[in-house]
């Protein structure tokens, strides 16, 4: 039976440890192995559609359309629609006033959410690529050349930018999502040279038209899409010239929600699309989106039950799981702190890395419980417009979670070590 606690207790240790490092050391390792993928990048002009999803975008919308008018794209081959989901605080009325053979508003009633509207606009995309924004994402000048030139190559579907913050320094929020982000994109190199990336991002990717289906209104579509092309037989490449900037959502608290909204949706969509998983399918693919998004998913779950484990371990005179106890304290008491210092703008990271750690945690495994509950988010509110209420009692709910678990685990090692 101890033996059965420990395997499982150490399985559920090691998971963690494979998504986080050990699998970005596996790419490592594999594109020394395997030569990288070519990708036979020319520069074309194909007629190019940019899609903007907007809800409530007017501190940014104005912006937004002087940016599209700006890229260094032939203007004959290029066309803006803007996809209004609802939104009721003026965006309409600016989008209305640059209307052109350019600039074009489809407008959706009744805030059915960000894929139904997609599902609205692509009628009368008359591109042969189609890319898609977010209202806050500045492109670069030529980020829509940069784009384009992957899809050159016939083998290639789909093609994702990289999405740069601008205010890493303004919050410890901030800086804590800006350098997760690194560590994103970095993964995201490695996984295009070897086959694909691994989903779009909503800010900046694009796609063959022809290989664009309807999607469910509940489905994310910078995930499935992309999936739904590489169960098609193409790749998806990631373009790190291709840029856009961005702001982060400003707060740990609002950064969280946003993770357990994507994490509900993502969750449902590569269930949608499971053949993806399928080796004989979709070959390193399969291990690419397991690693990288389902095992990510499931962390908090194999975290209980390794903590679990841990503590009955502990009690059983196992020295080597009473350090990983003490462990468990130390990283939730410097998560703490890092709570209580979450408003200081420099905090320090030693601090602000675990409760950033445990915060995204405890939302991811909300999203997933939502998705095996039948609960999907299908709309959304811009995280620069989200109010702040709501944040001081999901901040004491995570800090309350901290003391809990700090105060159980303490008891449990003071027992193990002096009853």
């Amino acid at each position: 039976m101890i033996f059965f606690i420990v395997f499982i207790t150490v399985f559920c240790l090691a998971v963690p440890a494979y998504v986080y490092a050990g699998y970005p050391l596996l790419l490592i390792i594999l594109s020394k192995v395997i030569p990288a993928r070519v990708i036979d990048r020319r520069d074309i002009t194909p007629r190019v559609s940019m899609i903007i999803s907007c809800y409530n975008e007017v501190e940014v919308i104005e912006k937004k359309i002087h940016n599209c008018l700006d890229l260094r794209y032939s203007k004959d081959n290029i066309e803006f629609i803007f996809v209004s989901d609802g939104s009721d605080d003026g965006t309409d009325e600016i989008i209305n006033a640059y209307l052109d053979d350019r600039i074009k508003l489809v407008r959706q009633e009744g805030r059915l959410g960000k894929t139904s509207g997609l599902n609205l606009a692509m009628p009368s995309v008359s591109g042969e690529i189609v890319v898609f924004s977010d209202a806050n994402a500045m492109y670069q000048a030529d980020a829509i050349e940069k784009l384009v030139r992957n899809f050159h190559d016939p083998g290639i579907g789909y093609v994702v930018g990289a999405a740069l913050y601008t205010d890493r320094d303004a919050s410890a929020a901030a800086e804590n999502e800006s350098s997760y982000w690194d560590y994103e994109i970095y993964i995201k190199k490695m996984e295009s040279s070897l086959h694909s990336v691994v989903g779009g991002d909503g800010a900046i990717y694009a796609i063959r038209k022809a290989l664009y289906e309807p999607l469910d209104a509940k489905d994310i579509n910078d995930f499935v899409n992309p999936l739904q092309i590489i169960a098609k037989g193409y790749r998806g490449v990631f373009d790190e010239q291709a840029r856009c900037y961005e702001e982060t959502a400003g707060s740990f608290e609002k950064e969280g929600a946003r993770k357990e909204r994507i994490v509900n949706r993502s969750i449902r969509g590569l269930m949608k699309v499971r053949q993806v998983m399928n080796p004989f399918k979709t070959g390193l693919f399969s291990l690419q989106v397991i690693s990288h998004k389902l095992l990510r998913w499931l962390v908090p779950y194999f975290l209980i039950v390794a903590a679990l484990g841990s503590v009955y371990l502990s009690a059983q005179d196992i020295h080597l799981f009473q350090f990983a106890v003490a462990a468990m304290i130390l990283f939730f008491s410097l998560a703490l702190i890092g709570y209580m210092n979450s408003e200081n703008g420099r905090a320090s990271m030693l601090v602000t890395i675990p409760y950033y750690f445990i915060l995204v945690n405890v939302f991811s495994m909300k999203g997933v419980w939502r998705y095996l509950l039948g609960e999907t988010q299908v709309t959304w509110n811009s995280a620069r417009a989200a109010g702040v209420a709501g944040q001081g009692s999901g901040k004491a709910k995570i800090a309350m979670f901290s003391l809990i678990v700090i105060a159980v685990l303490a008891i449990r090692l003071y027992l193990d070590l002096f009853t």
